[in-house]
């Protein structure tokens, strides 16, 4: 199992900023260390557990780019057209199956192995033949039309490193080398649970004063994208004792847990106790909006993450904090998104030290230029405001406001995916 240092951030102290959150997570949380063989077919989305090197070249051998014939350069006048005998024929997949000799042209097609010696193509629309021979035109430079054997890969290189979550083109690339099946790091085993007595599960009938629970279903479809195994624990009342043994169960087999709601101090948040009961709660108040009470502890040597109780909040601290945790803990490389800078179509007044993310779209202005467009009502329990924006405008810590024309920092929603 991961393990975390002891050090223990009071509840009530004061809250610390994003970065310094993220790298003192860094610091402390380690992968899980256990691999597994599967073939390439249910390679997607794992985490490569080591580095995937070339057996060999790719392309294993020169090779035609396109339809024509293929010459000595040296064979060719240095002015007016050259006329040389067709001797062979060679498409792809086939092999000429014997040294090529000078002053003969041989009918190639894309992909088919070049001819030993033969260093050059003329594309069959440039060539006049008459079946036994063809007229080649001046003026063409050495090694034109030829792709050179490892032109795409090296033998011995570092095609794949590990740590990397596998995309389609990854799983094409390892393919291309012969590799029938992968190592890659086992599925991350999180837990999921909301707590809250005014939840409901969709499909249930409505009470007064009652909600659907959203948080849940959020975090399973953000931890499923992620690549984790996932077990839905469903909704805890607000009791600590159930709270507590809901923990402590879920931690036997899990590597993480993940909690929604409940992680204030009033009377009817029993999470916090809870964890401390099985365990430690490393627990800071984050400088976000929309967040702030978001935790990080252990329970009997599983990682816990708390988070908010509003919807938005949920997603976007999934999004900003625990999302980098559990990319660790399933040793994966750091997919830090990258931040699109774009100019504000839009005031905003902030309060200077924490961080803050507006839910936002983007627009070209009249310039080509890219603008955000900031969504109308800013309320942490607006979910239709995340399925109306693309992503999240990001403003730091030292920003006291927005006004239009600034440069502001632009996270599309797919640089999580």
């Amino acid at each position: 199992m991961v393990q975390l240092d002891n050090d223990c951030f009071a509840f009530g102290g004061p809250m610390m900023a994003v970065e310094p959150a993220l790298a003192l997570l860094a610091g402390r949380v380690g992968p899980v260390t256990a691999t597994e063989i599967v073939p390439l077919s249910d390679a997607l989305g794992r985490v490569l557990a080591a580095d995937l090197v070339a057996p060999f070249n790719v392309p294993p051998h020169d090779n035609a780019a396109v339809d024509g014939y293929a010459v000595f350069f040296d064979d060719l006048a240095a002015d007016g057209a050259t006329v040389l005998p067709v001797t062979a024929r060679v498409a792809a997949g086939q092999w000429l199956g014997r040294p090529a000799v000078r002053g003969e042209a041989v009918r190639i097609f894309t992909g088919a192995p070049m001819p030993s010696g033969m260093d050059t193509v003329f594309m069959q629309e440039d060539c006049r033949s008459d079946g036994s021979t063809v007229a080649l035109p001046a003026g063409i430079r050495r090694g034109v039309n030829r792709r050179l054997a490892g032109e795409d890969v090296r033998e011995g290189s570092v095609v794949l490193a590990a740590g990397r979550r596998l995309r389609p083109e990854d799983i094409a690339l390892a393919a291309s080398l012969g590799h029938a099946v992968l190592e890659v790091r086992c599925r991350l085993r999180v837990a999921v649970f909301s707590t809250g007595d005014e939840l409901r599960q969709p499909g249930q009938v409505l009470e007064p004063g009652a909600v659907y629970d959203a948080n849940r279903f959020a975090l399973i479809a953000l931890l499923t994208r992620l690549g984790c195994a996932v077990t839905d624990l469903g909704i805890l009342p607000d009791r600590f004792e159930t709270i507590r043994d809901a923990l402590a169960e879920a931690a036997a087999s899990h590597d993480a847990l993940i909690t929604s709601g409940g992680m204030s101090t009033g009377e009817e948040d029993h999470v916090k106790p809870a964890v401390e009961a099985n365990g430690r709660l490393d627990f800071w108040r984050l400088a976000i909006k929309p967040g702030r009470p978001v935790a990080l502890g252990r329970v009997r040597g599983a990682v816990f993450v708390g988070l908010p109780g509003n919807p938005v909040a949920v997603v976007v601290t999934f999004l900003r904090i625990a999302r980098p945790i559990l990319l660790r803990l399933m040793g994966a490389a750091d997919e830090a998104p990258r931040a699109i800078p774009v100019r504000a179509a839009f005031a905003h007044k902030k309060k200077p030290g924490r961080r803050e993310f507006l839910r936002g779209s983007l627009a070209r202005g009249e310039d080509g230029a890219l603008v955000a467009s900031k969504y109308p009502r800013d309320g942490a329990g607006v979910l239709s405001s995340l399925v109306e924006s693309e992503g999240l405008i990001e403003l730091p810590e030292d920003l006291a406001g927005v006004e239009p024309g600034m440069t502001v920092d632009f996270l599309p929603f797919k640089e999580f995916l």
